[in-house]
């Protein structure tokens, strides 16, 4: 594995990949407030061992890439998608698999309309679409998760402690019930985070993203091969979420991970990767 500082516009971008750069890629975009790590380490070293060379990076904000004052926003979520290009030109690739979490599969999805000669196949996990008519109606975040993130401006987040347990509590109230809760692994990728990052609260600024609207309606235009992987029990994009987006994208297939939630869970790695094996190579 080696880290590399990449530029895109104004911002600097830090990346990590993993395997041979002469194997398929895969582009790993993580979602809001969150950094690369959150791909844990051991997901994309037994994807590089499945025949993937695989690439990560931390969004705007998060670890360490540009970070901007906390309670600001200077960019929008079509920067972010433009973030992603810039990664694959760094790389020398012309186009990739493009796998995104959450706000990544949103990122994602902009990216294979505005860019689709870049988009060899998608993968979205735990996702939901980008934009969404005014006369659809999806369930939204549970009020568990709400609660759980107003009380973020109340944490000390110079504090290790209590960082680290603020950062594993909002991966558990976005947890299913189907696999006992990860906390040995969540609590070591946190402490890094912890570590690693240049401002850790700027993560936050997320909360504040926009853009992307110009997409409504456009789903129906992706090309790109499309596998959904979500849980049934997701409280922060419940699962309608990923039907809409299997209704929506031509010829997507969607794979339900039963019992659980919005995570990317130990216990659902072997389905994940058997998935998307049996789609890109």
């Amino acid at each position: 594995m080696t880290e590399r500082m990449i530029s895109s516009g104004n911002a600097t971008i830090c990346t990590e990949s993993f395997g041979q750069p002469d194997r398929p890629a895969l582009l790993l975009i993580m979602g809001a407030c969150s950094s690369m790590l959150w791909w844990p380490r051991a997901f994309c070293e037994r994807l590089a061992d499945s025949g993937f060379h695989v690439i990560r990076y931390d969004n705007r904000d998060t670890g360490r890439s540009t970070c901007y004052e906390p309670g600001t926003i200077n960019y929008m979520l079509d920067v972010m998608m433009e973030d992603a290009a810039a990664v694959l030109d760094a790389y020398g690739l012309k186009s990739a698999a493009i796998v995104g979490a959450s706000l990544g599969g949103m990122i994602g999805q902009l990216l294979a309309l505005k860019h689709p000669e870049r988009v060899r196949q998608l993968t979205l996990m735990i996702s939901g679409p980008v934009a969404v008519e005014p006369d659809v109606n999806l369930p939204p975040i549970d009020q568990k998760v709400l609660n759980h993130h107003a009380h973020g401006g109340a944490i000390d987040w110079g504090h290790e402690a209590s960082a680290l347990d603020y950062m594993v509590g909002g991966w558990g109230v976005s947890a299913g019930t189907r696999h006992p809760f990860p906390d040995d692994l969540l609590r070591s990728i946190a402490r890094e985070e912890f570590h690693r990052s240049t401002c850790l609260v700027c993560m936050y600024n997320h909360a504040l993203l926009s853009g992307g609207e110009w997409a409504m309606g456009q789903l129906d235009q992706i090309k790109a091969p499309t596998l959904i992987l979500h849980g049934t029990d997701d409280p922060v994009l419940p699962f309608p979420h990923a039907e809409y987006l299997a209704r929506k994208i031509p010829k997507a297939k969607l794979v339900a991970l039963k019992g659980a939630g919005h995570e990317l869970h130990p216990g659902d790695w072997d389905l994940m990767i058997d998935e998307m094996k049996a789609m890109i190579l």
